[in-house]
């Protein structure tokens, strides 16, 4: 299923990167970020709308779902993690989507060497992707964080329900 829906889907940092060598001949500001996705919600959508502000090509890492089981728990993700990235792919302000595997992001973001690196408010400027961000020229950039939106509210939602 992979790439079915949109072009932007890629197996890898290194696919991306050689997908983005013509785009930064021409100038172009790119911006990553990564995340879970795991049940796609309002709060992400602002986040990734204001991540795609920030300059022209964005490219979003998706956690593999081992990651996303050791970050969140035994019962995640909820959906397997080539859904989650056919879904990123299909949304319009996403340029590039691919999964890591690493337990943080580091990795790709040695590959693809953004211009911008976007993380929600939910953190602070701190991050350990920093370093690497900035040793590369880039900067890093931290969003809004939209209340009460939260993967995890609605699974505590869906589960008190049922």
């Amino acid at each position: 299923m992979e790439g079915q829906f949109h072009t932007s889907v890629f197996k890898d940092a290194n696919q991306v990167q050689k997908h983005l060598e013509p785009f930064r001949k021409e100038g172009k500001r790119v911006v990553t970020t990564n995340g879970c996705f795991d049940i796609l919600h309002a709060g992400h959508v602002h986040y990734l709308y204001e991540a795609a502000s920030q300059g022209d090509i964005l490219v979003v890492g998706i956690n593999s779902d081992a990651t996303v089981q050791k970050l969140k728990g035994k019962e995640r993700p909820i959906q397997k993690e080539q859904d989650r990235v056919s879904v990123m792919g299909a949304l319009k302000m996403v340029d590039c989507t691919f999964i890591f595997e690493e337990d943080d992001p580091r990795e790709f973001i040695k590959i693809i060497k953004p211009d911008i690196h976007v993380k929600g408010g939910d953190y602070s400027k701190d991050i350990l992707e920093r370093s690497i961000v900035e040793e590369n020229g880039g900067k890093v950039v931290i969003v809004s964080f939209v209340e009460n939106r939260s993967t995890s509210t609605i699974i505590e939602n869906i589960k008190g329900k049922s």
